[in-house]
């Protein structure tokens, strides 16, 4: 639980301005999540979050170590997909991602580091990635964002 309450403040905080720990924890609470101030007082400290100008207004922010991590998440996908053959398929709201025999699951977790909008969860097999979407017009913005990043047109 921790680690998802952790990934939902990173998410918030790269997402809009949250200025104090009480607007942290009334924004958690909408995404289901209840904690105590003293919670989120820790989890502000574990992930190391500053304060810094955003929109005009002293926000919390990510520290770098955290940002570049999330950048990482597309370059580990762009390399992935430069290197191993992949094949895309549709399936109503779902991406199809077929390649080599042990290569999913590493394509997934990359796809999931990269927390793309479009992207509402993935599950990774031993060849296959499905990768759940909200609707046709995020299944096909993945599709076109991933042929792109894999070098192939």
């Amino acid at each position: 639980m921790k680690q998802l309450r952790q990934r939902a403040i990173r998410d918030l905080v790269e997402q809009r301005p949250i200025r104090t720990q009480q607007e942290l924890a009334a924004a958690l609470r909408e995404r289901g999540f209840r904690a105590t101030q003293a919670t989120i007082s820790r989890d502000v400290a574990e992930l190391g979050l500053g304060k810094g100008s955003r929109e005009g207004r002293s926000s919390y922010i990510l520290p770098p170590r955290l940002r570049d991590a999330e950048a990482s998440g597309e370059d580990r996908l762009r390399r992935l997909l430069a290197d191993v053959p992949v094949e895309f398929r549709f399936a109503d709201l779902l991406l199809i991602i077929k390649t080599l025999p042990g290569s999913a699951h590493a394509v997934a977790a990359a796809l999931d580091r990269t927390r793309w909008p479009e992207i509402v969860g993935s599950i990774a097999g031993d060849d296959t990635v499905f990768v759940a979407t909200g609707d046709k017009s995020s299944l096909q913005r993945l599709r076109d964002r991933l042929i792109g990043l894999s070098g192939r047109h």
